[in-house]
């Protein structure tokens, strides 16, 4: 059986591998836990399998982030097993090259996030359902042990609504939807500039779409926020 305590040889040529990396009992130093703690996280698939140099495990800054994102989560109130299944949401979702595609123009701020700082935005509603949700829906991207939220302006709003009682998985599913009319909107407004105006300069079309809709959508807050109306009567009969 491979001994994690046994000193290794630093490669062949006896020099120090090019990127960092700890044997079990520097590396559980370094996180502040106990290396019983490292071994049963190994165990449970918490950590991801470390690179062995014949009987000798030897462990980098990835297992090392990821112990200190477990220590986060914990203290947020996560248990071990919701921690695993967000691992595997992570390891499954689409990195940030995926989502950008071909780096198209945007005017959004991405955000990047330790699962910590999630939790923090989004306390006990960040679960690997919400998590996967959020990550299909391209609201979230992964980098490394880091998360990206695509947008900052979206980000603020959902933590918004979720620290005001909104239940995130209510938040994803009002965003899936309107994903959908923002996306018919776009094509609306893209058409009609290729239709009637096609040599006028895209860029122009961003600020007269927003317009639009802005006023349009507050036209219709006015109409539903308004005494009487038909959101405070409730549904026709």
């Amino acid at each position: 059986m491979p001994d994690d305590h046994q000193d290794p040889a630093r490669g062949a040529s006896g020099t120090a591998p090019s990127s960092r990396e700890f044997r079990i009992a520097e590396l559980a130093e370094a996180a502040g836990v106990p290396v019983r703690t490292v071994r049963y996280y190994r165990e449970r698939g918490l950590l991801p399998p470390p690179r062995r140099q014949g009987r000798i495990a030897w462990y980098d800054e990835h297992h090392l982030a990821r112990l200190r994102t477990i220590a986060g989560l914990l203290e947020r109130g996560h248990n071990l097993n919701g921690i695993a299944d967000l691992a595997t949401a992570l390891e499954h979702g689409r990195g940030i090259r995926d989502v950008l595609g071909m780096n198209a123009p945007t005017e959004e701020t991405p955000v990047s996030l330790s699962p910590e700082e999630m939790a923090d935005y989004f306390e006990a509603e960040v679960t690997p359902g919400n998590l996967t949700e959020a990550l299909e829906l391209g609201y979230l991207a992964t980098d490394g042990d880091h998360l990206v939220h695509m947008s900052r302006r979206l980000l603020e709003v959902s933590s918004t609504l979720v620290h005001a009682g909104v239940p995130l998985s209510a938040v994803l599913a009002a965003g899936r939807e309107v994903r959908a009319h923002a996306d018919a909107l776009a094509a609306l407004f893209t058409g009609l500039l290729s239709e009637h105006a096609p040599d006028t300069d895209p860029a122009a079309l961003r600020p007269l779409a927003r317009s639009v809709v802005e006023a349009e959508l507050s036209l219709a807050l006015d109409h539903h926020l308004a005494p009487g109306s038909g959101a405070d009567a409730g549904p026709a009969r």
